[in-house]
């Protein structure tokens, strides 16, 4: 039984070192790490229900998953070729685009969780 725990627990060891590397390196991740620190925060302070955690929560992951993998993309597209290629550059394109879906949704539900939450504090 510790020895299946200690494989699990090895089997994490390379997924903790890409997002400890994505953190380090790239700074689109580290400001979406930073806004869900500050949303985090906004979140306690304002005592947020059960639902509304897990909705941002989602949202937030969303997000940080897409950013990721937009980060392996390139990374990868980068190493194919370093020239400037059109099917590269739709495949980087595409991977930004759902980046930004995902922080325009995460922003959506933001919205909907915080306004009212603002709106009654003025």
């Amino acid at each position: 039984m510790i020895r299946w725990l200690l494989a699990l627990f090895r089997s994490f060891v390379p997924a903790l070192a890409g997002l400890c590397w994505a953190l380090r390196t790239q700074r689109n991740l580290q400001v979406h790490a930073a806004a869900v620190v500050i949303v985090t925060a906004a979140g306690l302070w304002l005592g947020m229900q059960a639902w509304e955690w897990c909705a941002v929560l989602l949202a937030a992951g969303l997000v940080l998953t897409a950013e990721l993998l937009n980060t392996a993309v390139e990374v990868l597209a980068d190493r194919v070729s370093c020239e400037r290629e059109e099917a590269i550059r739709r495949v980087k394109d595409a991977a930004a685009a759902a980046v930004l879906v995902a922080a325009l949704i995460a922003a959506t539900v933001g919205l909907i969780v915080f306004l009212p939450k603002f709106w009654r504090l003025f």
